[in-house]
């Protein structure tokens, strides 16, 4: 047979079956892009797109690979095994004490080697203070649709006076569920020392706290309360955050909203808070902080610190609060920090933020002390630099509205000030008071520091050679 003739055969009965393998290829490729959302086609990214949306879809594929199981046990809800805290115990009356089947519940859940949805059902269960630890088997995903109520007896809280409910060292976990977790705070306020100077200061529980979680997501909750601190995260990474709803009466001491501390990548998002302390409190140890879509009032802004008390040394960086309104504030966004830290505060934005008769909208304070007897006058400060206020406009309940009192011997640098528009309620001219900072303006800005900030930053660096090398020329 010759060469022409074989060649022929091999196309003959080749080509089907390469038919057959291209089919199979595409098929396998539609499947995938149906199934995987980090699939992208070519025609997703048009060469006519002005950037826009190849930026949109690094950002989607971003959040779905710091998150990614959680998009897979969205879609596979139905397949999850459940585990009901009702089947191993829980009464849900809001007078037994639950807290033995919750913990009986989470063993089952936390040993499972296939993703678990843990159901706690639209009643009111009654806790302890509870400890849920990892690491777990595989992912949880806690839907809380009833309320979750606290003893309000100090006496349950004799092994733990610091917090109510840790979920500790668990990844790829998902809290969320439209519920409530309610602190039954009232008593404890009562008692502190804030309400009463004849009262000793003692700590409160936090009302929930995530401890050493990574991957972690907790939304669509309602936070109520809280005997101090609504929800902290501690040295945790990969956090995501969004539609919560906190609230405790404006005269609950030191309930702060959401607590950030020794935590990276976190985003908050499309909040509601109102409460006594912060709304969002930022401190030591935290990085990469996004805050967006926040309402805040009643309360104490949001806030990074406060930093550096005890001599401690302190590190915040690369914190955004991008889209927010205070209303009826104490304070808009302030950065805090005692006299005698050390450390430094870097690479803050806070932009597109409108206030309503906020008191001190916008506020760095190097001399914070708040404590019974007066601080006395330190030598070393946390270093506070570049940090920048965009297009923030409203109006303040102060004559003041924008506050700089800088530590004159590690003076705030980098301070840039960009279409700023704020005056006082009613219509009346707000002022700026501006101590030791060096800053610039981009646009219209109003109010202005009354001096050029260059030359308090140069007058200040003199100062400081001044008291710090008192040599003479012989």
């Amino acid at each position: 047979m010759g060469k022409l003739t074989i060649m022929a055969l091999q196309r003959h009965y080749l080509l089907p079956f390469f038919f057959i393998i291209i089919s199979f290829v595409a098929s396998r490729c539609t499947n995938l892009q149906q199934e995987d959302p980090l699939y992208l086609s070519v025609d997703d990214l048009s060469s006519n797109d002005d950037g826009g949306t190849f930026k949109n879809l690094i950002k989607q594929s971003t959040d779905v690979l710091t998150l990614k199981s959680f998009g897979k046990l969205g879609n596979k809800s139905s397949s999850l095994k459940t585990v009901n805290v009702d089947d191993y115990g829980a009464e849900g009356d809001s007078k037994t004490d639950d807290t033995k089947a919750f913990e009986k519940a989470w063993e089952e859940a936390c040993s499972s080697e296939e993703p678990v949805k843990l159901v706690v059902p639209e009643k009111s269960y009654l806790l302890m203070p509870t400890r849920f630890s990892g690491p777990c088997e595989s992912n949880i995903d806690v839907q809380i649709s009833g309320c979750l109520e606290a003893s309000d007896d100090p006496s349950d809280y004799s092994e733990d006076r610091y917090h109510w409910i840790i979920f500790d060292g668990i990844e790829n976990l998902s809290v969320q569920g439209g519920g409530t977790i309610h602190g039954n705070g009232n008593r404890w306020w009562k008692n502190s020392c804030k309400r009463s100077k004849k009262k000793s200061c003692k700590h409160a529980p936090t009302a929930v706290t995530f401890y050493k979680c990574k991957d972690l997501l907790v939304r669509n909750l309602t936070f109520k309360d809280a005997q101090q601190m609504h929800v902290s995260f501690q040295h945790s990474t990969n956090v995501k955050v969004s539609g919560l709803t906190v609230t405790a009466p404006g005269d609950s001491p030191n309930t702060d909203g959401i607590h950030v501390t020794n935590t990276e990548n976190i985003q908050i998002s499309s909040s509601t808070i109102a409460t006594g302390d912060d709304c969002i409190s930022i401190v030591s140890g935290s990085k990469n902080v996004q805050a967006t879509n926040i309402t805040c009032g009643p309360g104490h802004g949001i806030s990074i610190g406060s930093l550096g008390k005890g001599k401690s040394k302190d590190i915040v960086s690369d914190v955004t609060v991008d889209g927010a309104k205070f209303s009826g504030t104490s304070n808009g966004v302030r950065i805090k920090t005692w006299q005698g830290g050390s450390g430094s505060v870097t690479n803050i934005k806070f932009q597109n933020i409108e206030m309503d008769n906020a008191t001190n909208p916008i506020i760095i304070n190097q001399y914070y002390c708040d404590q019974k007897k007066p601080c006395k006058e330190e030598h070393s400060a946390v270093q506070i630099m570049n940090v920048t206020y965009r297009n923030i406009k409203g109006t303040s309940a102060h004559d003041v509205a924008v506050k700089f009192d800088c530590s004159k011997h590690f003076p705030c640098q980098g301070i840039v000030l960009q279409e700023i528009g704020l005056q006082r309620q009613g219509g009346e001219a707000a002022e700026a008071y501006c101590k030791n900072v060096q800053f610039s303006y981009i646009g219209d800005v109003f109010p202005r520091c009354p001096e050029g900030g260059l030359k308090i930053f140069l007058q200040t660096i003199l100062s400081w050679f001044d008291h710090k090398v008192p040599c003479k020329i012989q």
